[in-house]
């Protein structure tokens, strides 16, 4: 039950916004250039939806990463397997050498940014990573830090249903963040 009188119906972080719009408009609006807009990253939205997923699954933040778990297999041509690989192992998933780097950088992020090094940055920089794109993984990790804890702090509703996480996903896919929420 959430901490705190929100609308039924909405879950997670949709709630929130809901119950805030005045403080949803920045949030979506940063989501949205963070892991939708094509012409901010040279990270495709598929590989920027699964940084906030694993940043979210470490984060033990069930709504988030169910949710853009869903999106990024959308962005990623309905490949969940990938997502479930990224999840549990990434050094294992059969992802670029690149996004296995940038991952690692998100891990770091998401435990004490203080824990990326100098090694950590040249191993993404001789991956291919560019230092926009090692920017954009610290700053998408930093920021699912703080939606999951906004979400899992207010003890938001995280539905058991795969289904309602998979309408969300092919939802954000297709429109992006900056459309109104459905109610499920």
């Amino acid at each position: 039950m959430p901490h705190i009188d929100l609308p039924e119906g909405y879950p997670g972080i949709r709630s929130l916004f809901m119950f805030s719009p005045e403080t949803a408009k920045p949030l979506n609006d940063l989501v949205q250039t963070l892991l939708h807009d094509p012409t901010t990253s040279t990270l495709t939205p598929g590989e920027r939806e699964l940084i906030a997923t694993y940043t979210s699954s470490l984060n033990h933040c069930k709504y988030c990463a169910s949710t853009h778990g869903a999106i990024a297999k959308y962005q990623l041509g309905g490949n969940e397997a990938l997502v479930k690989d990224v999840i549990s192992d990434p050094s294992k998933a059969p992802v670029s050498p690149k996004l296995r780097a940038l991952l690692i950088i998100a891990a770091q992020v998401q435990e004490d940014g203080k824990k990326v090094k100098t090694e950590d940055v040249a191993n993404a920089r001789q991956q291919g990573a560019t230092d926009k794109e090692i920017h954009d993984t610290v700053l998408i990790a930093a920021a699912f830090c703080m939606y999951n804890r906004y979400v899992d702090g207010l003890a938001t509703w995280a539905p058991d249903d795969p289904g309602i996480y998979d309408a969300i996903g092919k939802q954000r896919a297709s429109e992006g963040y900056l459309t109104k929420p459905f109610k499920v």
